[in-house]
């Protein structure tokens, strides 16, 4: 009961920040931050270059704050992912983004850009909110940028239990056979 009150709490204080930098914007379009606040905001459209979401970041210490509100895809589970280049082209399928961020090198579940895979209702829409210490806001800023990226699939984060008798292949350790690129975003930090 602890956790759940807590995870509550979490989850009200931190869409008041989302409600705060979409006030007084259309979806996708963050409002300005908070003077010293270290924000990064990515607004997500779909292949046709039709808004569907935002997901803000906000540093908190050793952690970042994650909330995203995204809409228009299938109901079920779809894999969220940063990916290493800061560049969402719908003509390339958004594959100008590049791969999951991944600094360490590691296989997937293991990518400091893998986030939980966001849950989309009946009627398209998907809200999380999380925190994490994979990254900090600053690492999500450099040489080439990063994205966000929502895709087409579930996300089965690397995990084939050996009992099945099958090792994991290639695509599965890099990208968890999330599918089709489905929305992207661009990190930038508000205005």
């Amino acid at each position: 009961m602890r956790v759940w009150k807590s995870a509550l709490a979490f989850g009200l204080a931190t869409s008041g920040a989302l409600a705060l930098l979409l006030a007084g914007s259309a979806l996708g379009q963050p409002a300005a931050r908070a003077q010293g606040d270290e924000i990064a905001v990515a607004s997500l459209v779909n292949a046709s270059g039709a808004p569907v979401g935002v997901v803000t970041f906000t540093q908190d210490g050793p952690n970042v704050k994650v909330s995203a509100e995204v809409k228009g895809l299938p109901a079920g589970f779809h894999g969220f992912h940063i990916h290493a280049v800061g560049t969402c082209d719908a003509s390339t399928a958004f594959m100008s983004a590049g791969g999951h961020y991944n600094p360490g090198g590691a296989t997937h579940a293991d990518h400091a850009g893998d986030m939980p895979s966001l849950y989309f209702n009946s009627s398209g829409s998907a809200s999380a909110t999380f925190a994490t210490d994979r990254f900090a806001v600053a690492d999500l800023f450099d040489a080439d940028g990063s994205a966000v990226m929502v895709h087409a699939d579930r996300d089965n984060f690397g995990n084939i239990p050996a009992r099945y008798g099958v090792t994991p292949d290639e695509m599965t350790l890099a990208t968890g056979d999330a599918g089709a690129r489905s929305a992207c975003g661009v990190v930038s930090r508000p205005a």
